[in-house]
C-alpha cells in the first residue's frame, strides 16, 4: 500500500468531497428506509472547509483523495462534563481502499486537532445496523451511548 497523508481540505477538493458524500448516502441507504429517494445532501462541504470551529481533512495516496472526515467543536449540554465536545462526521474512504485502516489515520488525525484545541470529548453518530462501521469506531476506542429510536406513523 502506498503512503496515506493527511490534509487539510480546501475548495479545490470539493468535486470530490461531493461525490463522497454521494457515496456516504449510497452506504447508509440500506442501513436506513427513512431516508428520501434521489441524491441526498448531507453536508454544507464548502461550510465545512471554511468554518471556524470546523476541521474538515482529506486522505490522500499519491495524488488521489481517498478518504475525508472532519471535526467540529460543539457546546456541550450544561448538564454534560465537559463544556465543549468535538463532533465527528463524514467519515468516508473509498471503496478501493477500504481495509486498509484509512479511518483510523483520519479519525486519529482529527483526535490531535481536538487535542490541540484543549477537547477532551468526542463523539460521533452510527446506525445501530453499520456493524463494520460500529467495530472499527469501538477498535478506535469509542463506546456505545445513547440510542436513537423512531417509528413510522
Amino acid at each position: 500500500m502506498s503512503t496515506i497523508s493527511i490534509r487539510t481540505a480546501n475548495l479545490n477538493d470539493l468535486e470530490t468531497l461531493l461525490e463522497f458524500e454521494q457515496g456516504v448516502v449510497a452506504a447508509e441507504r440500506p442501513l436506513d428506509p427513512f431516508l428520501a429517494d434521489g441524491e441526498l445532501s448531507y453536508y454544507n462541504i464548502p461550510e465545512l472547509i471554511t468554518a471556524e470551529n470546523t476541521h474538515l481533512i482529506v486522505a490522500v495516496s499519491k495524488d488521489e483523495l481517498v478518504g475525508s472526515g472532519y471535526i467540529r467543536t460543539i457546546e456541550s449540554k450544561q448538564y454534560h462534563k465537559n463544556p465543549k465536545h468535538g463532533y465527528i462526521g463524514f467519515i468516508f474512504v473509498k471503496p478501493s481502499f477500504r481495509g486498509k485502516r484509512i479511518s483510523n489515520i483520519v479519525l486519529e488525525s482529527l483526535k490531535e486537532w481536538a487535542r490541540d484545541k484543549n477537547i477532551k470529548e468526542l463523539r460521533l453518530d452510527v446506525y445501530s445496523n453499520n456493524l463494520s462501521a460500529l467495530k472499527s469506531y469501538e477498535r478506535f476506542g469509542f463506546t456505545k451511548s445513547l440510542v436513537n429510536m423512531k417509528i413510522d406513523i
